[in-house]
């Protein structure tokens, strides 16, 4: 297997993290006999500081031209005085809409290993934490309209959230596909007894709920769906949710399973070219100073060789080194718990490496 990966490297700890995820697809080339070519591009705050653009259309023709796109993090403090349109989060923004990814798929699973590291009471943690949330990525309030106008002497900001049918099939179908991959759960979250948009929601899901009968379905309105991850989350197996609210919950999701550092993401549109991607930000207080946690990164490119690549038994593999780094007690700053060894991010990279 040949293929090009566009490298976003991007701000903060996106360096270093994306390094040890390149050492890692690198091994796994080496052991399965696959060529991976790699293309830097530019995009976020270091885009920004060399172009005067989060995202110019040359860096956006290179993700475009490639078989995916692995992303670290963007943005930090050096540019959040900078106008909307010029801050480091719209070249993401640019990039999904560029690529048509309007489907984000963030897993939110408790490893074994870090259950005393998650915030719940381990008697919810028992009961397992092992979910998808289906989020949809292109429409919504982030790609509305966005207006800030004086009315009777005072600043009035408008956003507008709009949805068209088709937006919420697509992404519907792909809630129903991937519940039918996994336990046959699907729950719709929404505000239907406020938004408008809510209700069109409703309206094309259970238009769908009849082509899936195999699947168990259910609505929930958001703000209990924020009270039921903490409370029970063992009750979810796949959410799916519009773009702001999908955001929200999954941010949410992560922190229960005990830490961001360690929660891929991948987001798909038509045909297997994806973009790959851990949730967590550009942590700019600790970048450089080897202190990151790199899992996240490396299972997204774990992702990437599953979901673009068909490669199983590769993804497979890295999610094993994984494992067994966590089983010998290994462990980043921010996963730290009594017993266990603290490393830095390049110390994480190489015990993966030598577990493959």
């Amino acid at each position: 297997m040949q293929k090009q990966i566009a490298v976003i490297r991007g701000d903060g700890i996106g360096p270093e993290i994306v390094n040890q995820a390149l050492r890692v697809l690198d091994a796994v080339a080496q052991k399965y006999g696959h060529t991976f070519q790699y293309t830097d591009v530019d995009m976020g705050g270091c885009a920004i500081d060399k172009w005067g653009e989060p995202l110019p259309k040359a860096q956006l023709d290179k993700c475009l031209a490639s078989d995916s796109v692995l992303l670290g993090a963007v943005g930090g403090p050096k540019w959040e005085g900078l106008p909307g349109d010029k801050r480091p989060e719209k070249g993401l923004l640019r990039l999904r809409a560029g690529m048509g990814l309007y489907a984000n798929n963030r897993p939110a699973r408790l490893w074994p290993q870090l259950a005393e590291a998650s915030p719940l009471k381990p008697s919810i943690v028992a009961r397992g934490i092992d979910f998808l949330v289906v989020r949809e990525l292109i429409g919504g309030v982030y790609f509305g309209g966005h207006t800030t106008q004086e009315v009777n002497g005072e600043l009035v900001a408008t956003d507008i959230m709009p949805y068209a049918e088709h937006e919420i099939e697509r992404i519907g179908r792909i809630g129903f596909e991937t519940a039918l991959k996994r336990r046959k759960k699907l729950c719709c979250v929404d505000k239907a007894n406020v938004l408008d948009t809510s209700r069109l929601w409703r309206r094309v899901m259970h238009r769908l709920q009849s082509e899936y009968p195999g699947v168990e379905y259910s609505e929930m309105f958001v703000d209990n769906a924020a009270m039921q991850l903490c409370k029970d989350p063992s009750q979810f197996d796949v959410i799916v949710t519009e773009n702001m609210f999908g955001d929200i919950l999954s941010d949410e999701a992560s922190m229960i399973t005990g830490s961001i550092g360690m929660i891929p993401s991948s987001s798909l549109g038509e045909g297997s070219r994806g973009l790959y991607e851990p949730i967590h930000g550009s942590a700019p207080d600790i970048a450089g100073q080897d202190k990151a946690n790199p899992i996240g990164t490396i299972l997204s490119a774990g992702m990437m060789l599953r979901y673009s690549f068909d490669a199983p038994a590769e993804a497979d593999a890295i999610e094993r080194a994984v494992n067994a780094v966590l089983d010998a007690g290994l462990r980043t700053g921010d996963m730290m718990s009594e017993g266990c060894t603290l490393v830095g991010c390049a110390a994480m990279g190489d015990a993966i490496l030598a577990q493959l």
